[in-house]
Protein backbone atom coordinates (compact mmCIF):
# COMPACT_ATOMS: atom_id res chain seq x y z
CA UNK A 1 0.00 0.00 0.00
CA UNK A 2 1.48 3.54 -0.78
CA UNK A 3 1.77 5.55 1.91
CA UNK A 4 1.14 9.33 2.32
CA UNK A 5 3.53 12.36 1.36
CA UNK A 6 5.18 14.01 4.48
CA UNK A 7 3.50 17.08 3.82
CA UNK A 8 0.08 15.78 4.70
CA UNK A 9 -1.76 16.93 7.58
CA UNK A 10 -1.51 14.42 10.88
CA UNK A 11 -5.37 14.25 12.33
CA UNK A 12 -6.14 13.43 16.08
CA UNK A 13 -4.00 10.14 16.87
CA UNK A 14 -5.37 6.79 16.37
CA UNK A 15 -4.14 3.26 16.37
CA UNK A 16 -1.38 1.97 14.38
CA UNK A 17 -1.44 5.64 12.45
CA UNK A 18 0.68 6.03 9.23
CA UNK A 19 0.42 9.39 10.01
CA UNK A 20 2.12 11.00 13.26
CA UNK A 21 2.87 14.65 13.93
CA UNK A 22 6.27 14.29 13.45
CA UNK A 23 7.23 11.29 11.17
CA UNK A 24 5.61 8.82 7.98
CA UNK A 25 5.72 5.51 9.55
CA UNK A 26 6.57 4.01 5.81
CA UNK A 27 7.14 0.24 6.87
CA UNK A 28 6.96 -1.60 10.44
CA UNK A 29 6.62 -4.81 11.42
CA UNK A 30 7.91 -6.28 8.50
CA UNK A 31 8.63 -10.12 8.05
CA UNK A 32 10.79 -11.27 5.66
CA UNK A 33 11.03 -14.99 4.98
CA UNK A 34 13.99 -16.77 3.19
CA UNK A 35 14.52 -20.97 3.03
CA UNK A 36 15.23 -20.88 6.65
CA UNK A 37 12.77 -19.08 8.12
CA UNK A 38 12.46 -15.55 9.13
CA UNK A 39 15.42 -13.47 8.70
CA UNK A 40 14.69 -11.52 11.71
CA UNK A 41 15.12 -14.50 13.82
CA UNK A 42 19.07 -14.85 12.30
CA UNK A 43 19.36 -11.40 14.30
CA UNK A 44 17.23 -11.95 17.85
CA UNK A 45 18.62 -12.68 21.47
CA UNK A 46 17.83 -15.74 21.09
CA UNK A 47 20.08 -16.52 18.01
CA UNK A 48 23.20 -14.71 19.73
CA UNK A 49 23.02 -17.56 22.63
CA UNK A 50 22.48 -20.11 19.57
CA UNK A 51 26.14 -18.61 18.23
CA UNK A 52 27.49 -19.23 21.55
CA UNK A 53 26.22 -22.58 21.97
CA UNK A 54 27.48 -23.20 18.40
CA UNK A 55 31.13 -22.54 19.72
CA UNK A 56 30.99 -24.31 23.13
CA UNK A 57 30.15 -27.24 21.12
CA UNK A 58 33.57 -28.73 19.95
CA UNK A 59 35.29 -27.80 23.70
CA UNK A 60 32.39 -29.65 25.40
CA UNK A 61 33.05 -32.50 23.08
CA UNK A 62 37.14 -32.26 24.45
CA UNK A 63 36.05 -31.66 28.12
CA UNK A 64 37.22 -28.12 28.29
CA UNK A 65 34.00 -25.96 28.21
CA UNK A 66 35.23 -22.83 29.94
CA UNK A 67 32.16 -21.99 31.13
CA UNK A 68 31.08 -25.83 32.13
CA UNK A 69 27.85 -27.39 32.47
CA UNK A 70 25.83 -23.97 32.87
CA UNK A 71 23.51 -23.10 30.27
CA UNK A 72 24.79 -19.92 28.42
CA UNK A 73 21.71 -17.54 29.08
CA UNK A 74 22.39 -18.18 32.48
CA UNK A 75 25.56 -16.57 32.50
CA UNK A 76 24.34 -13.48 30.80
CA UNK A 77 25.85 -11.04 28.87
CA UNK A 78 27.40 -8.77 32.02
CA UNK A 79 29.24 -11.97 32.50
CA UNK A 80 30.13 -12.53 28.56
CA UNK A 81 32.06 -8.83 29.21
CA UNK A 82 33.49 -9.91 31.88
CA UNK A 83 35.38 -12.36 30.06
CA UNK A 84 35.76 -10.32 26.77
CA UNK A 85 37.83 -7.80 29.34
CA UNK A 86 39.66 -9.78 31.74
CA UNK A 87 38.93 -13.47 31.40
CA UNK A 88 40.05 -16.65 30.12
CA UNK A 89 41.87 -16.29 26.62
CA UNK A 90 39.96 -19.12 24.81
CA UNK A 91 36.71 -18.22 26.53
CA UNK A 92 37.07 -14.44 25.80
CA UNK A 93 37.76 -15.97 22.24
CA UNK A 94 34.82 -17.86 22.10
CA UNK A 95 32.29 -14.31 22.97
CA UNK A 96 34.51 -12.89 20.31
CA UNK A 97 33.79 -15.53 17.83
CA UNK A 98 30.08 -15.23 19.28
CA UNK A 99 29.77 -12.04 18.31
CA UNK A 100 31.11 -12.31 14.83
CA UNK A 101 28.49 -14.69 13.95
CA UNK A 102 25.70 -12.39 15.21
CA UNK A 103 27.46 -9.69 13.48
CA UNK A 104 27.81 -11.33 10.38
CA UNK A 105 23.92 -11.99 10.29
CA UNK A 106 22.93 -8.83 11.50
CA UNK A 107 24.65 -6.78 8.93
CA UNK A 108 22.88 -9.75 6.37
CA UNK A 109 19.48 -8.85 7.74
CA UNK A 110 20.00 -4.97 7.16
CA UNK A 111 21.14 -5.54 3.60
CA UNK A 112 18.06 -7.26 3.18
CA UNK A 113 15.50 -4.60 4.69
CA UNK A 114 17.58 -1.76 2.67
CA UNK A 115 16.65 -3.62 -0.50
CA UNK A 116 12.77 -3.14 0.30
CA UNK A 117 11.16 -0.55 -1.64
CA UNK A 118 10.03 1.44 1.92
CA UNK A 119 13.41 1.26 3.05
CA UNK A 120 15.41 2.86 0.47
CA UNK A 121 17.39 5.71 1.21
CA UNK A 122 17.85 4.92 4.45
CA UNK A 123 20.01 7.06 6.18
CA UNK A 124 20.38 5.88 9.63
CA UNK A 125 19.18 2.76 11.44
CA UNK A 126 19.14 2.79 15.20
CA UNK A 127 19.36 -0.03 17.28
CA UNK A 128 17.28 -0.33 20.55
CA UNK A 129 15.98 -3.78 22.54
CA UNK A 130 17.24 -5.38 25.24
CA UNK A 131 20.34 -6.90 23.60
CA UNK A 132 21.63 -3.18 23.17
CA UNK A 133 21.36 -2.84 26.21
CA UNK A 134 24.77 -4.78 27.08
CA UNK A 135 28.14 -4.36 26.50
CA UNK A 136 28.21 -7.53 23.78
CA UNK A 137 25.27 -6.04 22.09
CA UNK A 138 27.32 -3.13 21.38
CA UNK A 139 29.99 -4.33 19.94
CA UNK A 140 28.03 -6.93 17.68
CA UNK A 141 26.32 -3.75 16.58
CA UNK A 142 29.71 -1.96 15.67
CA UNK A 143 30.64 -5.05 13.79
CA UNK A 144 28.14 -4.94 11.95
CA UNK A 145 28.05 -1.44 11.08
CA UNK A 146 32.01 -2.38 10.14
CA UNK A 147 30.58 -4.58 7.91
CA UNK A 148 28.44 -2.62 6.16
CA UNK A 149 30.49 0.12 5.65
CA UNK A 150 33.36 -2.27 4.18
CA UNK A 151 30.49 -2.81 1.10
CA UNK A 152 29.97 0.83 0.70
CA UNK A 153 26.92 0.96 1.95
CA UNK A 154 26.02 4.75 3.13
CA UNK A 155 24.21 3.76 6.58
CA UNK A 156 24.93 5.12 9.79
CA UNK A 157 24.02 2.36 12.46
CA UNK A 158 23.54 3.87 15.89
CA UNK A 159 22.38 2.92 18.96
CA UNK A 160 19.87 4.76 20.61
CA UNK A 161 20.44 7.26 23.25
CA UNK A 162 17.65 6.78 25.86
CA UNK A 163 17.96 3.00 27.83
CA UNK A 164 15.98 0.78 25.51
CA UNK A 165 13.89 0.43 28.67
CA UNK A 166 12.82 3.61 28.89
CA UNK A 167 12.82 4.75 25.10
CA UNK A 168 9.44 2.24 24.89
CA UNK A 169 7.83 4.70 27.50
CA UNK A 170 9.31 7.86 26.00
CA UNK A 171 8.39 7.34 22.57
CA UNK A 172 4.51 7.17 23.49
CA UNK A 173 4.90 11.11 24.43
CA UNK A 174 5.35 11.57 20.21
CA UNK A 175 2.35 9.67 19.21
CA UNK A 176 0.19 12.60 20.25
CA UNK A 177 0.26 16.33 18.84
CA UNK A 178 2.00 18.79 21.00
CA UNK A 179 -1.38 20.88 21.51
CA UNK A 180 -2.76 18.08 23.41
CA UNK A 181 0.26 17.64 25.93
CA UNK A 182 0.37 21.42 27.00
CA UNK A 183 -1.25 21.93 30.67
CA UNK A 184 -0.23 18.41 31.36
CA UNK A 185 2.79 17.32 33.61
CA UNK A 186 2.76 13.84 31.99
CA UNK A 187 1.12 10.77 30.71
CA UNK A 188 0.81 7.29 30.92
CA UNK A 189 2.65 4.98 29.04
CA UNK A 190 3.10 1.37 27.97
CA UNK A 191 5.52 -1.11 26.75
CA UNK A 192 4.16 -4.48 26.13
CA UNK A 193 6.71 -7.13 25.22
CA UNK A 194 7.25 -10.76 24.65
CA UNK A 195 8.29 -11.28 28.08
CA UNK A 196 7.71 -8.22 30.49
CA UNK A 197 5.14 -5.82 30.44
CA UNK A 198 6.23 -2.05 31.48
CA UNK A 199 4.23 0.64 32.50
CA UNK A 200 5.30 4.21 33.45
CA UNK A 201 4.91 7.82 34.09
CA UNK A 202 6.46 9.80 31.40
CA UNK A 203 6.85 13.62 32.60
CA UNK A 204 6.58 15.69 29.61
CA UNK A 205 9.15 18.71 30.81
CA UNK A 206 7.80 20.72 28.08
CA UNK A 207 9.04 24.05 30.07
CA UNK A 208 12.40 22.68 29.31
CA UNK A 209 12.11 21.56 25.51
CA UNK A 210 8.66 21.44 23.05
CA UNK A 211 10.33 18.82 21.44
CA UNK A 212 10.08 16.65 24.31
CA UNK A 213 13.77 16.67 24.43
CA UNK A 214 13.69 16.39 28.65
CA UNK A 215 11.32 14.34 28.72
CA UNK A 216 12.21 11.51 31.62
CA UNK A 217 10.70 8.14 33.19
CA UNK A 218 9.34 9.80 36.46
CA UNK A 219 8.37 5.94 37.38
CA UNK A 220 7.80 2.89 36.32
CA UNK A 221 6.75 -0.68 36.97
CA UNK A 222 8.29 -3.91 35.20
CA UNK A 223 6.07 -7.15 35.61
CA UNK A 224 7.72 -10.51 33.84
CA UNK A 225 4.68 -12.01 32.95
CA UNK A 226 7.17 -14.62 30.94
CA UNK A 227 7.68 -16.25 33.90
CA UNK A 228 4.29 -16.85 35.10
CA UNK A 229 1.02 -18.79 33.65
CA UNK A 230 -1.32 -16.80 33.26
CA UNK A 231 -4.31 -16.14 30.74
CA UNK A 232 -4.92 -12.81 28.57
CA UNK A 233 -7.65 -11.78 31.01
CA UNK A 234 -5.39 -12.16 33.72
CA UNK A 235 -2.57 -10.06 32.45
CA UNK A 236 -4.73 -6.81 31.61
CA UNK A 237 -6.18 -7.25 35.04
CA UNK A 238 -2.79 -7.36 36.34
CA UNK A 239 -1.22 -4.07 33.97
CA UNK A 240 -4.51 -2.14 35.00
CA UNK A 241 -3.67 -2.60 38.84
CA UNK A 242 -0.20 -1.38 37.48
CA UNK A 243 -1.39 1.73 36.01
CA UNK A 244 -4.23 2.55 38.97
CA UNK A 245 -0.68 2.69 41.15
CA UNK A 246 1.01 4.75 38.60
CA UNK A 247 -2.15 7.31 38.57
CA UNK A 248 -2.01 7.17 42.50
CA UNK A 249 1.44 8.00 42.75
CA UNK A 250 0.68 10.99 40.14
CA UNK A 251 -1.46 12.68 42.48
CA UNK A 252 0.79 12.14 45.65
CA UNK A 253 3.41 14.16 43.92
CA UNK A 254 1.26 16.55 42.14
CA UNK A 255 1.88 15.24 38.94
CA UNK A 256 -0.97 16.16 36.59
CA UNK A 257 -1.58 13.49 33.73
CA UNK A 258 -2.90 13.92 30.74
CA UNK A 259 -6.18 11.64 30.24
CA UNK A 260 -4.20 9.80 28.14
CA UNK A 261 -2.73 6.14 27.88
CA UNK A 262 0.26 5.88 25.12
CA UNK A 263 0.79 2.07 24.28
CA UNK A 264 3.69 0.28 22.33
CA UNK A 265 2.47 -3.33 21.47
CA UNK A 266 4.02 -6.11 19.12
CA UNK A 267 2.80 -6.73 16.11
CA UNK A 268 0.60 -4.65 13.36
CA UNK A 269 -2.01 -3.10 15.06
CA UNK A 270 -5.37 -2.01 13.30
CA UNK A 271 -7.28 1.83 13.40
CA UNK A 272 -9.62 0.27 15.28
CA UNK A 273 -7.07 -1.07 18.10
CA UNK A 274 -7.35 -4.78 17.10
CA UNK A 275 -3.93 -6.89 16.50
CA UNK A 276 -3.48 -8.15 13.00
CA UNK A 277 -0.64 -10.63 13.93
CA UNK A 278 2.81 -10.82 15.29
CA UNK A 279 1.50 -11.01 18.67
CA UNK A 280 2.39 -14.59 19.43
CA UNK A 281 4.63 -13.74 22.58
CA UNK A 282 2.11 -12.50 24.76
CA UNK A 283 -0.20 -14.93 27.12
CA UNK A 284 -3.39 -15.65 25.02
CA UNK A 285 -4.53 -15.16 21.70
CA UNK A 286 -4.16 -11.04 21.59
CA UNK A 287 -5.49 -11.54 17.59
CA UNK A 288 -8.58 -12.35 18.24
CA UNK A 289 -11.25 -10.64 16.56
CA UNK A 290 -13.22 -10.42 19.93
CA UNK A 291 -10.66 -8.99 21.67
CA UNK A 292 -9.93 -5.28 21.70
CA UNK A 293 -7.09 -4.42 23.79
CA UNK A 294 -7.32 -0.37 24.31
CA UNK A 295 -10.69 -0.90 25.02
CA UNK A 296 -10.16 -3.21 27.54
CA UNK A 297 -7.73 -0.73 29.49
CA UNK A 298 -10.47 1.94 28.82
CA UNK A 299 -12.88 -0.07 30.53
CA UNK A 300 -10.17 -0.61 33.73
CA UNK A 301 -8.85 3.03 33.57
CA UNK A 302 -13.03 5.05 32.19
CA UNK A 303 -11.53 8.37 33.52
CA UNK A 304 -7.72 9.82 34.58
CA UNK A 305 -8.22 12.80 37.46
CA UNK A 306 -12.01 12.81 36.28
CA UNK A 307 -11.53 13.16 32.30
CA UNK A 308 -12.48 10.85 30.06
CA UNK A 309 -9.23 8.56 29.21
CA UNK A 310 -8.20 8.61 25.60
CA UNK A 311 -5.89 5.07 25.05
CA UNK A 312 -3.30 5.35 21.90
CA UNK A 313 -1.38 2.45 20.26
CA UNK A 314 1.47 1.67 17.75
CA UNK A 315 3.42 -0.88 17.37
CA UNK A 316 6.08 -1.21 19.51
CA UNK A 317 9.27 -0.79 17.53
CA UNK A 318 7.33 2.00 16.37
CA UNK A 319 6.90 3.70 19.26
CA UNK A 320 10.61 3.10 20.75
CA UNK A 321 11.64 4.96 17.53
CA UNK A 322 10.02 7.28 18.27
CA UNK A 323 11.93 8.59 21.25
CA UNK A 324 14.43 9.43 19.25
CA UNK A 325 13.09 12.33 17.61
CA UNK A 326 14.64 15.13 19.58
CA UNK A 327 18.15 13.66 18.55
CA UNK A 328 17.60 12.67 15.01
CA UNK A 329 16.50 16.05 13.25
CA UNK A 330 19.01 16.10 10.82
CA UNK A 331 18.20 13.04 8.33
CA UNK A 332 15.06 12.60 6.30
CA UNK A 333 14.63 8.41 6.14
CA UNK A 334 15.75 6.88 9.25
CA UNK A 335 14.80 3.28 10.95
CA UNK A 336 14.93 1.35 13.77
CA UNK A 337 15.74 -2.39 14.59
CA UNK A 338 14.74 -3.75 18.47
CA UNK A 339 16.98 -6.66 19.13
CA UNK A 340 15.24 -8.30 21.85
CA UNK A 341 12.64 -11.53 21.97
CA UNK A 342 12.19 -11.21 17.48
CA UNK A 343 13.42 -8.54 15.83
CA UNK A 344 10.84 -5.69 15.28
CA UNK A 345 11.81 -3.06 12.95
CA UNK A 346 9.95 0.47 11.88
CA UNK A 347 10.99 3.11 9.13
CA UNK A 348 10.24 6.72 9.39
CA UNK A 349 10.26 9.70 7.20
CA UNK A 350 10.69 13.22 8.80
CA UNK A 351 7.87 15.12 8.05
CA UNK A 352 10.16 18.50 8.64
CA UNK A 353 13.30 19.18 6.35
CA UNK A 354 16.39 17.92 8.27
CA UNK A 355 18.11 20.25 10.57
CA UNK A 356 20.93 20.50 13.15
CA UNK A 357 20.07 17.56 15.96
CA UNK A 358 20.40 19.24 19.18
CA UNK A 359 23.75 18.34 21.62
Amino acid sequence: MEKEEPAQQAELPGHGADILPSVVVDSYNVEIEDEDGFIGDKASKGAFWQYVEKWRKPLKELGEDPFGDRPGEELGKKKLAELLATGDPEAASLVQSAIEDFAQQLAFVIRRFLRLKDWRDTECIVVGGGFRASRVGELAVARAGLLLRAEDIDLDLEFIRNDPDEAGLLGAAHLLPAWMLKGHDGILAVDIGGTNFRAGIVELNLGKSAELAKAKVAKSELWRHGEEEIDREGATKRLAEMLEDLIAWARKNKIELAPVIGIGCPGIIKDDGSIDRGSQNLPGNWESSRFNFPQVIRKHISQIDESETMVVMHNDAVVQGLSELPYIKDRLHWGILTIGTGLGNARFTNRKAPKKAPK
